[in-house]
Parts: C-alpha cells; structure tokens; sequence
C-alpha cells in the first residue's frame, strides 16, 4: 500500500513538473530551455519584420521608385529579384545551422524579401495597406496565443501538414491560371480567400512546431517559416481588400 502510494505520489509530482511548468502534457525536455529557443525566434522574426516594414514603407513612399517600377527596367530588377530570392531560401535552407552564414543568409534573404514586399506596395493604396497590415497583425497573435493555449491542453496539428501542402498546390494551380485567365475582382477575393485560411493553417502548424518538434540549432528554419507564413498572410489578405473593393 506504501509503495503504490509512492508510485501515485511520484506521477503526480511528474506530472505536476511536466504538465504545471510545461509547454504541454508529457514534455520531457527542459522547458525553460524551450522557452529560451521560442524567445529568440520570435526575436529572429520581429527583427525581419521591422527590416521588411522599414524598406517598404521607404519605397512606397518614394515617388521614383514608383516610377522606375512601372518602367521596363523595373519589370527586369523585380524578377531578378525573385529569382535572387528564390537562391537564397535554397542557400539559406543548406546553411541554417553553419554560422556565421546562416545569419549572413537570412539578412539578405530578409533584405531581398523586403524589397518584394516594397514592390508589391507600390502599385497599391495606402489605406489598404495599412488595414491589410493590422488585421495580419492581429491574426497572427490570436492564432499564436490559441496554438499555445491548445498545446498546453495537449492539442497536435501535425495532422495539418498533407492537407496544408496540398491546398498551397492548389493555390499555386489557380495562381498560375490567373495569370493566363483573367477573372477579375471575383477570381482576386477567392484567391486572397484561399490564401488567407491556407496560411492561417501554416501559423498554427509552424507554431506548434516551434513549440514541439523544432531543435534548438533549428532556430533559423523556425524563424524563416513563421516570417514567410506572416508576409503570405499579408498578401493574402491585401488580395481580399482589392478584390472586394
């Protein structure tokens, strides 16, 4: 009887140290570890946000850019600007744990996103920009605070993984189709639509992992997923306010 109450008395301190001070139920790993490596992502993030923010706002608010950018000249600088990017996510995703270049790699991939994001917002309104900024703003925190609180009560979406890839196809198919086939402001609202629920899905699923599964040398993938996953919902949501504008 002593020893079955010790047995009791021993998986309630367990769980007690697991589940109390744990991200969530049946953590083995340190959690103040974990909540060092969280910290530091979203410190990682913060930073490519403000990059991001910072460069657009200085080219949307430059008329010369503006003008360069409805130029030939200018369609030439923006694909060799997504072809630029497009190496450096390659590069960045071989190099994320040998530093210094992996630091080196995410500042020119953020710089180089940055500048995407800056074209974008050239050819569009102000107000929709800013609104488009808010509401990702305040969805990425609500979908950030519900993941933590879903993890914590023992909640996976790893699930999320298969169905999310196959809708980011999906989206990328009817992407393409627009270029060929115009659908006006209807085909814009759905894809804004697609794309604002697809990536909501990635915030919840790339959280989780950063809360689960994520190694702590892996501190530069995490910070890269939940940036990309941030700036597509921007998009996405700023397609939603022109298409039904």
């Amino acid at each position: 009887m002593m020893a079955g109450y010790a047995v009791k008395g021993n998986d309630i301190e367990a769980g007690g140290k697991n589940g109390g001070g744990g991200l969530y139920p049946g953590m083995m790993e340190n959690p103040q570890m974990r909540w060092a490596f969280i910290r530091k992502v979203y410190v990682i993030v913060f930073a490519q946000l403000f990059i991001c923010t910072a460069v657009s706002a200085a080219m949307f608010f430059t008329p010369a850019v503006k003008t360069f950018m409805a130029t030939t000249n200018g369609l030439i600088a923006l694909i060799v600007l997504v072809i630029l990017t497009f190496i450096l996510s390659i590069a960045m995703g071989f190099c994320s744990q040998k530093h210094p270049w992996n630091y080196v790699l995410l500042g020119l991939f953020t710089v180089s996103m940055a500048f995407m994001i800056g074209v974008v917002c050239t050819y569009k309104k102000g107000m929709p920009i800013m609104i488009a900024a808010g509401v990702t703003a305040v969805v990425f925190v609500a979908l950030t605070l519900y993941t933590f609180w879903a993890a914590k009560r023992g909640s996976d979406f790893s699930f999320l993984a298969p169905f999310l890839i196959c809708a980011l196809m999906v989206l990328l198919i009817f992407g393409l189709i627009r270029m060929f086939v115009h659908m006006g402001s209807i085909g814009q609202l759905i894809y804004g639509c697609l794309g604002a629920l697809i990536f909501s899905g990635f915030i919840i699923y790339d959280t989780d992992n950063l809360i689960k599964r994520f190694s702590y040398d892996e501190y530069i993938a995490a910070a890269s997923c939940l940036f990309m996953d941030i700036i597509n919902l921007f998009l996405a949501i700023l397609n939603i306010l022109e298409g039904s504008d």
